[in-house]
């Protein structure tokens, strides 16, 4: 398993080794001993799954609050996607940048977003696929989001023929300027 620090080193690149022959191939996803090596010492307690029938979905950009904040482990199991990770650690040398990966069934890399990230992605193919694993469950209360296009994050979108399809809750959402800061110092 190759395991990459991306622009900001929190943030993982995770390439899992795989072995094909004629029938196929076998591939550890997550291995515990080989990540925690990495200093990613997760525990897992839910996997989310995603289709996204179009190119142009975007989810994001989601993170829950302390104290149930989540670290995500993101990989795509069909298609393609853009897949973003926003610090919005207020204490963070690099808050209010972003990492950004093209993860794809094809390149078969994962990405580790830790808590104290924002976290979406846009499908870059119809019939997208997206696994999660998290190590915080879903919680209503603490869900919260930033504005997908916030211009203040220089995110640079793709521009698909068939435009952005948001949920209301993603074209509603607030500018990181907007908000508290999510993560005060100390609460990652």
């Amino acid at each position: 398993m190759k395991i990459t620090p991306q622009s900001i080193p929190d943030v993982l690149l995770i390439e899992p080794n795989r072995f094909g022959d004629a029938r196929g191939f076998f591939s550890e996803v997550w291995k515990r001993s080989a990540l925690a090596a990495a200093g990613l010492t997760a525990d897992f307690v839910q996997d989310n799954h995603s289709l996204s029938r179009e190119a142009g979905v975007v989810r994001g950009l989601h993170f829950q609050r302390p104290p149930t904040a989540q670290g995500k482990l993101v990989r795509v199991v069909r298609g393609r996607i853009l897949d973003i990770a926003v610090d919005i650690r207020q204490d963070s040398a690099t808050y209010g940048q972003h990492v950004a990966c093209e993860l794809s069934a094809e390149n078969w890399q994962q990405l580790w977003v830790p808590r104290g990230f924002a976290h979406g992605f846009m499908t870059l193919e119809p019939d997208t696929e997206v696994l999660y694993k998290v190590d915080a469950e879903y919680d209503r209360a603490t869900d919260a989001g930033i504005l997908w296009d916030d211009p203040a994050l220089g995110i640079k979108w793709p521009v698909l023929p068939g435009g952005v399809i948001l949920s209301d809750k993603d074209r509603n959402a607030p500018r990181l300027a907007e908000i508290p800061p999510p993560f005060p110092a100390g609460s990652v």
